[in-house]
């Protein structure tokens, strides 16, 4: 027979990634999660996917409460690390509609439980009593914070167009613009109120903070693009997130990628991960 933890692993990783927004911290509290399922008396765990589950949600809060202060002193913006999700590095249909990071940047702004009892129940559909059990804590105490957590995620989530054929010629317009270093065309792709926030991590060329309207934006990634550090960068449409989005590589290896809400037509809310100790969930075949 299968393995549980085996059976279970993508479950127990977009549980983890989706509390942590890391790829990084993900594996490492899964490899955790792998010690401690090894280190149990099988014969005594009768159902091993829950306490699975619950193993690594309370790994996965204990760690998120740790490197809140971290996560308040870092230079710049802070985005999620993003997370190639091309069906044929691994079957992520499961988890592509809750992986956006437009998702994860709300969920940043709740508190570590908040963020637990919310993707335990919207997201992987466990009661109230199921929760309260994985969380040990009182099943009316979790009611009221589900309800919290899904009223404060709903007020904050970005209204964005879905339709895949037009994020694709946006997209495809976009990189074009781009690469064409065309200021103009790349204006006309934004939205008249976009925002770009881009995550350096102090580690190489972003924006300290988000930039607003097009005409700044689109001066600004130019000029990034223009940059010796980013010669021979090659941009294209790559699925990140559970979204088309723009991965961009040099020599073949991630060096950013763009994810960004599409609006009437038009980018909004885009997101520049460039950080490099933030890029490894973009390697093809990272097997999440």
């Amino acid at each position: 027979m299968t393995d549980p933890y085996l059976e279970h692993r993508r479950l127990l990783f977009a549980t983890a990634y989706q509390m942590l927004g890391s790829v990084a911290e993900a594996e490492d509290v899964l490899q955790d999660a792998w010690l401690t399922w090894n280190a149990a008396d099988r014969a005594a765990i009768r159902h091993p996917k829950a306490y699975l589950v619950r193993t690594v949600t309370n790994l996965s809060l204990n760690r998120l409460t740790s490197t809140r202060a971290t996560r308040e002193t870092y230079v710049g913006p802070w985005l999620p690390e993003p997370l190639l999700t091309a069906p044929d590095a691994a079957q992520e249909t499961e988890m592509a509609d809750t992986v956006s990071t437009a998702l994860l940047v709300v969920l940043e702004t709740l508190s570590p439980v908040e963020r637990a009892v919310f993707l335990l129940r919207e997201v992987f559909g466990y009661s109230h009593a199921e929760i309260a059990d994985i969380l040990e804590r009182p099943e009316p105490t979790v009611r009221q914070i589900a309800h919290r957590a899904r009223e404060h995620v709903q007020a904050r989530r970005p209204r964005f167009d879905s339709d895949p054929a037009e994020r694709e010629k946006v997209t495809a317009r976009f990189i074009a613009a781009c690469a064409g270093g065309d200021l103009g065309a790349v204006m006309e792709v934004l939205a008249p109120d976009v925002t770009l926030w881009s995550d350096g991590g102090g580690k190489v060329t972003a924006a300290r903070r988000p930039l607003l309207g097009p005409d700044h934006v689109a001066r600004w990634m130019l000029g990034v693009l223009a940059k010796p550090e980013s010669a021979g960068g090659v941009m294209r449409p790559a699925p990140i997130n559970g979204e088309l989005g723009v991965l961009f590589t040099i020599q073949g290896l991630p060096a950013g990628a763009l994810t960004f809400d599409l609006v009437d037509g038009r980018i909004q809310n885009l997101r520049m991960q460039v950080n490099p100790d933030k890029l490894g969930g973009l390697a093809a075949g990272s097997g999440h």
